[in-house]
């Protein structure tokens, strides 16, 4: 049987409190309470997002995720993130990449 991981603290929603407690094993342990089983694909996005916080200090938006796969995947993927996070880029990815819930943004 495989040992459940002990995740950093989280808020109420089950997003980090503090994005640099992230890491990849934090990932998949959030992935697995999303029932989503990370891919090549999912971890691009993730990184993007890792990245782009990295260098900003802000979790990116939606639309630069977007941008961010049509480059690599061609125009014909701008719905691909929600069909790689299917509850949504702040409800799943946000969540799986170590961000915060950003505050006013919908749960799309």
């Amino acid at each position: 049987m495989e040992a459940i991981m002990e995740l950093p603290a989280r808020d109420d929603e089950g997003y980090l409190v503090d994005p640099a407690d992230w890491s990849e094993e934090v990932a998949e342990a959030l992935a697995q309470r999303e029932s989503i089983e990370l891919t090549d694909a999912h971890w691009d996005v993730i990184r993007f997002m890792r990245d782009f916080y990295q260098e900003r200090q802000v979790i990116p938006d939606v639309r630069f995720v977007i941008w961010h796969l049509a480059e690599h995947l061609g125009a014909e993927s701008r719905n691909r993130i929600f069909e790689l996070f299917p509850y949504g880029y702040v409800k799943q990815a946000c969540k799986i990449a170590g961000m915060r819930r950003p505050r006013g943004w919908s749960t799309g």
